[in-house]
């Protein structure tokens, strides 16, 4: 489909072209608001007929390729993460990094892993220069071959040293499918290998290489070791996850090999609202398309609407690329499904690292500030510090509040406050924000001059009250203020001002700029959110730990903080003995032996059931949790005056 100046927009397939055609343009309500926007714009189209739907799929996908056209899914890797390229195209293969995948090397042999976040890639590097003896210096081969003599590499066990010449091309690219094996996870292999290559040269007395070698296997050994083992049965999995926010919608494709995570990537595609059915059709198309390394299984989120006949055509469409047959599979329970929550996970880790950051890797931060100043028709430069306010409780108990500050875009954790409710009691939003707002605006020293802006977490009803506080406790610091509101998911859609103007930005037509701005106050009110909430919880642990010590018989607020100041953690006072809790002042010895029952009732139903074995305790046994657990009851009260503690 093409607009007015001919440019192609959206490139899609149907099996019924009238229908298709009759769906867009009939003259009925058009639902979905992404088609709307896209048939608004369309002037003209064009088609192509082809014989099966997985031609239609391939074909689709390489004019998405071409053309990238607005309405369709487009993937973007983000440029950060390098990928590691293994030169299976040369007579010495290399291992090098690369922050693109070069589809000509990739079609004469080159095989791409990745990408790799940037500590990933140190720790894979390093593993293989202590597992192989990889050339590591920048000869070319073999055009270099005997010009120079061996480095200090060659003489430890390090590098075979192909450029002396005594190396065949063979005998290294056999080193060479080693390393793919390692990136495909089939350890196993490699060290079966490597552990007969060191029992052959100690046979043959050549005790030094043995040593060498079995350096090898130790390093291997630990490798395995880290990487977790996800599956009880071995097995080659691909788990693809997804989560959107901010207008855009982040894919994880997550890579388990023998029952191990050995490599994950990491793409995003616009737009938030794209049925999961459509993204990872687009993704699989376009992911795995020349890909050599695709295994038998590919698990998708249950959320995944795929029709039966779309999905049997995508796994012909797959399996051709693939060469065997591959399954795509909803897992519904047990590892499979957990492996794919996995995924879903680390699809929205990466969501907020990139709305954190405002993007990309070479996002400019301060491209959502200019946006702000432009909106708010000041000069350049006139928005410097933001700040955003958060409360959070739990019911009437553990009101608090956090406040978060980005300047010049980015977030400065050091001048990130919380506040703890004084004079505002029970549950109230409002009062909790008035509070919170008298007291941050009464500090103007040591970093906290006055905000460029405050950003408040909602709509209409909060904004009034931080604008009254605002207006009030700092009349003329010509602050700036707007309101974060959200929408029915509870995901930022908008920014409402002080005059009653509201801007939208999640719509389906987004510009840049929407983009951009969402991203940005997306990124704040996830952040406060997330500070205040971190806040309310340690404050609701700590108040539910001086419960748990108060419950103890003898034990009040002023013991149980001695014991807490003494042990550090309700933990320790757990493991303690008694004669460690008799050693924190004020404790006697029945204290201690109430602090211990209480938190081991088993050792209180021994004690008592050996005193009365001796004859000790005349009559009766403890059944049931019931009496054990009651460090009350008179059981235990008579246990104690037959024992003789005080």
């Amino acid at each position: 489909m093409k607009d007015s100046s001919g440019v192609v927009i959206y490139v899609g397939k149907a099996k019924k072209l009238m229908n298709r055609l009759r769906s867009y343009f009939g003259g009925g309500t058009i639902t979905i608001p992404k088609v709307a926007a896209m048939v608004s714009h369309v002037a003209d189209f064009e088609y192509v007929v082809v014989g099966t739907e997985e031609e239609a799929l391939l074909l689709e996908a390489n004019l998405i390729k071409r053309y990238n056209p607005k309405y369709n899914i487009l993937l973007k890797d983000d440029k950060g993460y390098p990928y590691i390229v293994i030169t299976m195209n040369e007579s010495f293969p290399r291992v090098a990094k690369s922050f693109r995948i070069d589809k000509a090397m990739q079609k004469e042999g080159a095989l791409y892993f990745g990408p790799y976040m940037g500590v990933d890639l140190k720790y894979v590097l390093e593993s293989i220069d202590s597992i192989f003896p990889l050339k590591k210096c920048n000869r070319v081969l073999p055009r270099d071959i005997g010009k120079e003599r061996p480095c200090l590499n060659y003489h430890i066990g390090k590098c075979l040293a192909p450029c002396a010449g005594g190396v065949n091309a063979d005998d290294y690219r056999e080193m060479m499918d080693q390393i793919v094996l390692f990136f495909k996870g089939k350890y196993d292999v490699i060290l079966d290998k490597t552990v007969t290559e060191m029992k052959e040269a100690a046979e043959n007395l050549d005790f030094e290489k043995a040593a060498i070698i079995r350096d090898r296997v130790n390093a291997l050994e630990n490798v395995r070791r880290s990487q977790r083992v996800f599956m009880n049965v071995k097995r080659d999995v691909d788990a693809i996850g997804v989560y959107s926010d901010a207008g855009e919608t982040s894919i994880r494709k997550l890579e388990l090999r023998d029952g191990r995570i050995v490599g994950s990537s990491v793409y995003f595609v616009n737009g938030d609202r794209t049925e999961i059915s459509e993204i990872v059709t687009n993704f699989i198309t376009q992911y795995y398309d020349g890909s050599k390394n695709i295994p038998s299984l590919i698990v998708v989120p249950e959320t995944t609407n795929f029709e039966e006949e779309d999905k049997g055509s995508l796994e012909k469409f797959i399996s051709m690329q693939a060469g065997h047959k591959v399954e795509i599979r909803l897992p519904e329970r047990g590892e499979l499904k957990e492996f794919q929550h996995l995924a879903d996970t680390n699809a929205k880790e990466m969501m907020v690292r990139r709305i954190l950051r405002g993007g990309g890797a070479n996002a400019d931060p301060l491209a959502p500030i200019r946006i702000l100043e432009r909106e708010f028709n000041v000069e350049e430069g006139a928005i410097k510090r933001v700040e955003s306010f958060d409360i959070s409780n739990l019911g009437n108990d553990d009101i608090c509040a956090g406040m978060v500050v980005f300047v010049n875009g980015k977030p400065q954790k050091t001048l990130y406050r919380l506040f703890k409710m004084k004079s505002q009691e029970g549950q109230n939003d409002f009062g909790s924000i008035r509070e919170t707002l008298t007291r941050r605006l009464m500090h103007t020293k040591d970093g906290f001059e006055y905000p460029s802006l405050i950003l408040v977490d909602g709509g209409k009803g909060q904004l009034s009250a931080v604008a009254s506080v605002v207006r009030q406790a700092a009349p003329d610091s010509n602050i700036l203020l707007a309101g974060m509101v959200k929408n029915r998911k509870h995901k930022t859609s908008s920014l409402l001002f002080e005059d009653g103007r509201e801007l939208v930005l999640d719509k389906d037509n987004q510009s840049d700029d929407d983009i951009v701005l969402l991203r940005f106050l997306s990124a704040v009110q996830n952040e406060v959110h997330r500070y205040a909430v971190t806040y309310q919880r340690k404050l609701s642990k700590k108040r539910n730990l001086k419960y748990r010590l108060e419950e103890i018989p003898g034990i009040g607020p002023s013991k149980g903080k001695t014991l807490l100041t003494h042990f550090g953690t309700i933990k320790a006072i757990e493991n303690a003995s008694v004669e460690e809790l008799m050693k924190v002042k004020g404790v006697t010895s029945e204290l201690a032996h109430n602090v211990r029952w209480h938190f081991h009732p088993d050792e209180l139903k021994k004690a008592f059931d050996e005193a009365e074995v001796e004859g000790e305790v005349e009559g009766g046994s403890i059944d049931g949790d019931s009496d054990v657990n009651s460090t009350n009851g008179n059981i235990e009260q008579e246990l104690k005056r037959e024992l003789g503690i005080e």
